[in-house]
């Protein structure tokens, strides 16, 4: 079995907060099954109520003068009773009943049920439905699964895992046969990727032709999708969904607006980039000026690296047996552009925002994140030259930035040279974004005022 931490982060807020949760993020990556494993494990009664499946469902709503017409209509068609206190109602697929986002603030209130929501990222807008219910519901988004989940799947004990946070932590080596065994792991983390239908068929498997077979799948899933999206500008999405192959394996891999259309203009693309980022199928990554926090304030808008929120099925974009070639490290395949792709789903689906920097006098510098208040510059080195980094020596040398650490991730041991720490690349599972636990309290003094 697959163990996803969506379902620990699902478990603690249950037992936290009195608010609805709705789980969203693109399709395949797992949101239905770890709900519904979560409901039958931890209530005793568990109600699912599917409104692209079950049209009828949409009339729950409909002219219902509180929640208690609506409690009792659901009762009238759920499968399992309705017990106070010890049931969860699963509303899925609700970008299909916008009536839902009036009506779950009212049965949040009413407390006698808990509720949890889902809905694909895929071809719909959740705005409305994130952004309604205003202190009555909570978002956590899903990815595919990450490099700490894909080792566990795949038989890495819980404590080689804590062995390798303990070197990650301490900035010592690996031992040196555990160093390989990861390597070839993380290899075939390029290939499989982390949607969770083509890691079990992995598992059941070991065949690379039927976890291509599934990927594939999932790719005509979401050109589907786009077709279905808008008649009028579906060609503009997926010409930039073909093209992030390409633009990745490019020299600077940025993507090159002017690929698409000689006569191009943003705004007229605009919401195509915005629809694959919202869907949760791209990751974009946008160039800041100055590698200072807050990072934010520095980014431009129309300059990123466009990364595939998966990096399996940008392996099976790429085609031509790129899989057995990743696996044998033949020189003839860019390494570069599949490592950055792991690199930007890791610091995504870990908390971060993506950032790259890039200046003429400078040089570029992969990625760069805000870590513990600070700007930490991340490196992602496929090859054997790893300690060349001129742009990032050029950073760190510059005293208006105060860069105090940098972090190279590449395919070699654990050490330190100065500011800059060389860490295996399978140890981007371990860079986590810390949760703002601690209470930050502040008085003004206003003695002389009252």
């Amino acid at each position: 079995m697959i163990q996803r931490k969506m379902k620990d982060r699902i478990c603690q807020f249950y037992r936290e907060d009195k608010k609805a949760l709705l789980i969203t993020g693109a399709r395949q990556v797992g949101k239905t099954y770890i709900i519904r494993e979560f409901g039958r494990m931890a209530f005793e009664s568990f109600i699912e109520i599917n409104f692209l499946e079950n049209r009828t469902a949409q009339s729950l709503f409909e002219n219902a003068a509180s929640s208690e017409d609506i409690l009792l209509r659901i009762s009238a068609i759920a499968e399992q009773p309705l017990i106070p206190g010890k049931t969860l109602i699963f509303f899925d697929e609700v970008q299909e009943c916008r009536e839902l986002v009036t009506a779950i603030k009212f049965l949040v209130d009413e407390g006698s049920y808990r509720y949890i929501l889902s809905g694909s990222l895929l071809g719909v807008d959740l705005k409305d439905i994130r952004s309604a219910p205003v202190g009555y519901m909570d978002v956590f988004e899903m990815y595919p699964l990450d490099f700490e989940e894909f080792a566990l799947a795949n038989g890495v004990s819980g404590r080689v895992i804590d062995s390798l946070r303990s070197a990650y932590q301490d900035r010592v080596p690996v031992d040196a046969v555990v160093h390989e065994r990861m390597m070839d792991l993380f290899r075939l983390y390029l290939i499989v990727g982390g949607m969770p239908s083509v890691v079990t068929r992995y598992l059941r498997t070991n065949n690379l032709q039927e976890v291509l077979r599934e990927q594939q799948a999932i790719l005509r899933l979401y050109r589907q999708d786009i077709a279905k999206y808008d008649p009028e500008n579906k060609l503009y999405i997926e010409d930039i969904f073909d093209l992030i192959p390409s633009e990745l394996n490019a020299k600077n891999k940025r993507f090159i607006l002017k690929n698409l259309n000689e006569n191009f203009k943003f705004s007229r693309y605009r919401n195509s980039f915005l629809w694959l980022k919202n869907a949760g199928v791209a990751l974009p990554a946008f160039c800041v000026a100055e590698p200072a926090v807050p990072l934010m304030l520095n980014r431009s808008t129309n300059l990123f690296k466009l990364f595939f929120a998966d990096v399996g099925l940008l392996a099976a974009m790429y085609m031509d047996g790129i899989q057995l070639k990743l696996l044998n490290r033949e020189k003839d395949i860019n390494f570069g552009s599949v490592y950055e792709n792991v690199a930007a789903q890791e610091l995504k689906a870990h908390g971060y925002s993506l950032y790259y920097f890039n200046s003429k006098k400078q040089g570029e510098l992969d990625f760069i994140v805000e870590k513990d208040g600070d700007a930490l510059p991340i490196e992602i080195k496929s090859g054997k030259d790893y300690a060349r980094h001129a742009a990032l020596d050029n950073v760190l040398n510059n005293p208006d930035y105060a860069i105090r650490t940098a972090y190279i991730f590449q395919n070699d041991n654990v050490k330190t040279d100065g500011k800059i720490v060389y860490l295996p690349v399978y140890m981007l599972m371990f860079l986590q974004k810390e949760p703002d636990s601690v209470p930050q309290i502040y008085k003004v003094n206003l003695d002389g005022l009252k």
